[in-house]
């Protein structure tokens, strides 16, 4: 059973998105939060397996909220504006995932599960404005720090990231079990310093623009 937390000012809207959660068979909503503030102390307490978080709250907005609990609980973001600083900024603070409100409920629900299993989900029609960000950034010839630690598997995993592979398709393309796939995504993202996969990907993307070893040629993120 996949346990989620719902946070979104909006009580409404909160009622609504319970109801589409609820409705799924293998998911339970564990908790509500009005605020970002809320939403860190119930993650805490409660220790869901999926953050559903609104953007937009008072006391604490959903990035810094975000920012406070993705090193333990995966956060997927949900909010009515695509702007480049909420996509980049939920980024940056950790979120596993980016989804606009006027996504349908099946697509909802199958991103938290998603999300769950340790992939990461963008919205369709941000993902290739955020690609067209990063790519248009200068390269930086530098390897990123913790890159080098990584074993030559583990830099195999890596570069998949940045080709926007799931778990089970990385297993496939690299010929193991999807739990061994998760325990090296597990250790890139600590010697990297990261908080989720799609930072990662992120990182993997930006490397390989930059030419280092050990790094994909872009294309859409997970």
């Amino acid at each position: 059973m996949i346990e989620v937390l719902v946070a979104d000012d909006q009580a409404a809207v909160r009622a609504g998105l319970v109801l589409i959660l609820g409705a799924a068979p293998d998911v339970r909503v564990a908790g509500e939060a009005a605020d970002g503030a809320e939403a860190v102390a119930l993650a805490r307490e409660l220790r869901p397996d999926v953050v559903l978080m609104d953007v937009r709250m008072p006391r604490l907005d959903g990035i810094a909220a975000t920012r406070e609990i993705a090193g333990f609980t995966d956060v997927l973001v949900l909010t009515t504006f695509d702007m480049d600083e909420y996509v980049f900024g939920a980024l940056r603070a950790g979120a596993a995932g980016f989804l606009l409100k006027d996504v349908d409920a099946d697509r909802l629900v199958e991103a938290v599960r998603t999300v769950a299993a340790g992939d990461g989900i963008i919205a369709p029609r941000v993902t290739r404005r955020l690609i067209g960000a990063f790519a248009a950034r200068p390269a930086s010839p530098a390897e990123p720090p913790g890159l080098a630690d990584l074993t030559p598997r583990e830099r195999e995993v890596f570069a998949c990231l940045g080709e926007g592979l799931s778990n089970g398709q990385i297993a496939d393309r690299l010929h193991m079990a999807e739990t061994t796939t998760k325990t090296h995504v597990s250790r890139i993202l600590g010697k990297l310093g990261l908080t989720s996969r799609v930072q990662a990907a992120i990182l993997a993307q930006e490397t390989a623009l930059s030419g280092i070893p050990g790094a994909a040629p872009s294309r859409e993120l997970p």
